[in-house]
């Protein structure tokens, strides 16, 4: 029999941070392998070193050359660094920042040929990866250039079991944030952020809040004009689309008495005006998902954990729901392809089937 399981890639990021041993503690329960086929990018070697230098139980790791040769009821393992590679527990070092792009980019590519069913990312340092092949100031930024086709837009959404949180700006400085909103940009992010909780999360006709950019949603003009000239014109515009998009919201009000309760997702401005209430309240079961791509790829909401590393303290519950989030979005992801497609001959087929009438659509001149 066919295996049908789904294949999640994991790469090991920042090989001197905690990648590896949250890899590791969300591989070794065997429940894992009931829901999934997991192939790790990265190297036998080092995995083996740091299962034995933080005290987590043993994985067994199948060594593979290709997604391929990946067994069912198996995690798997594809070397994509040197043994010789200095593995230094807490230093960032442009070693590990090389093999943390290794592992990336031969990830990415089995991703966009359809080895692998989605991708899960561990933690890198976004300055020692920077090199001619990356000049991005994160994954995110990444993975749209690499997968994304003419138009797409990647839209990075933090998500837990109650709380999802899209960004409009991703890793940008303060500095160049406001004028980065505008109508246009502010209303494709409320497009893609409403596409995404109907297709990825399963979620019907949405509610999502729009938060404002300046304190107080800019007093009227007075504490700031982007609210009046960009926000509310593109909440207004998203409305007319049919999206249940509110708002603007002052940022400090909505999360602290807990507005975002009554709402499916939430759009912030800039990073850390949406990232750190939601740190706050996912504590160590945060997911970083990539929507607006044709390819899944989730990660930890968390870092590389330099002054942890090496010392078996790492929880692995971001990880572990990473790769659950994933797995979820797979799933509705062809369900929804699947109850979308050709909608007429759908109805057809459910209208006769009431009527018990046997037709042969297969004959249509369609």
């Amino acid at each position: 029999m066919a295996d049908n399981k789904i294949k999640i890639g994991i790469t090991h990021g920042d090989i001197n941070g905690i990648g590896y041993e949250v890899i590791i503690k969300a591989l070794e329960d065997p429940r894992m392998l009931e829901l999934c086929t997991p192939i790790i990018y990265g190297s036998a070697k080092m995995a083996s070193h740091y299962t034995k230098l933080t005290g987590a139980t043993p994985v067994q790791l199948n060594q593979i050359s290709d997604p391929a040769q990946a067994k069912p009821d198996h995690c798997s393992i594809i070397n994509v660094v040197g043994e010789n590679v200095k593995v230094e527990p807490g230093n960032p070092s442009p070693e590990a920042g090389k093999a943390a792009f290794a592992a990336l980019e031969r990830a990415v590519t089995d991703l966009r040929s359809g080895a692998i069913d989605a991708l899960v990312t561990a933690p890198i340092n976004k300055n020692n990866i920077q090199s001619e092949e990356f000049t991005f100031p994160g994954h995110t930024e990444y993975l749209q250039a690499s997968l994304g086709n003419e138009g797409d837009q990647a839209l990075m959404i933090l998500c837990n079991d109650s709380v999802r949180v899209a960004l409009v700006t991703i890793h940008e400085p303060i500095a160049k944030v406001a004028p980065q909103i505008t109508t246009e940009n502010v209303l494709s992010k409320i497009e893609e952020f409403n596409r995404s909780l109907t297709r990825d999360f399963g979620l019907g006709h949405p509610r999502i809040a729009v938060l404002a950019l300046n304190p107080h949603a800019g007093e009227s003009g007075l504490i700031g004009t982007e609210e009046q000239e960009a926000i509310i014109p593109a909440i207004e515009e998203a409305r007319k689309k049919k999206i249940n998009a509110f708002g603007p919201y002052a940022a400090d009000g909505f999360w602290g008495n807990g507005t975002f309760k009554s709402f499916d997702g939430v759009l912030a401005m800039y990073h850390d005006q949406g990232l750190a209430p939601f740190k706050t309240l996912a504590m160590d079961a945060g997911v970083n998902f990539t929507a607006g791509l044709d390819f899944v790829r989730t990660s930890p909401d968390h870092g590389t954990g330099y002054d942890i590393a090496g010392s078996g303290k790492a929880s692995a519950e971001s990880m572990r729901q990473a790769i659950y989030t994933a797995l979820d979005v797979v799933r509705r992801r062809r369900s929804h392809e699947e109850a979308t497609s050709n909608p007429l001959r759908k109805q057809y087929f459910e209208k006769n089937k009431k009527d018990n009438v046997v037709l042969d659509l297969s004959k249509s001149d369609d």
